[in-house]
């Protein structure tokens, strides 16, 4: 049934992403996403954004400029890595002047 949908891996879209590619279909797209929204996962933030979009072509809006099947830049490049911490562990810890943790009544040195 997803093979039918405008969208191309509508499931998987997060809920920004289907208003940002929904407003580059028209009244019956949109439609199309509202009956199976409606019929599957029935996410109120969705249902809410589809019905505002079906409105708005309804009032005279026009489809934007754009392919709903581009690649989702929330889902990265192809030869992205992760961001890796510059720094594994932290600074060494210097204990305070009145002592250390395990014997307070020592002086440091």
């Amino acid at each position: 049934m997803t093979a039918d949908l405008p969208l191309p891996d509508y499931d998987n879209l997060a809920t920004n992403a289907i208003g940002s590619r929904a407003r580059t279909l028209d009244a019956k797209g949109v439609t199309t996403l509202l009956e199976y929204e409606q019929g599957h996962a029935n996410r109120p933030a969705v249902v809410q954004l589809l019905q505002h979009r079906i409105a708005e072509l309804k009032d005279g809006a026009q489809p934007t400029g754009g392919a709903p099947s581009a690649p989702a830049p929330e889902a990265g490049r192809r030869g992205d890595v992760p961001a890796q911490p510059a720094i594994k562990e932290g600074p060494p810890v210097n204990p305070p002047s009145h002592g250390t943790p395990e014997n307070p009544a020592q002086p440091r040195t």
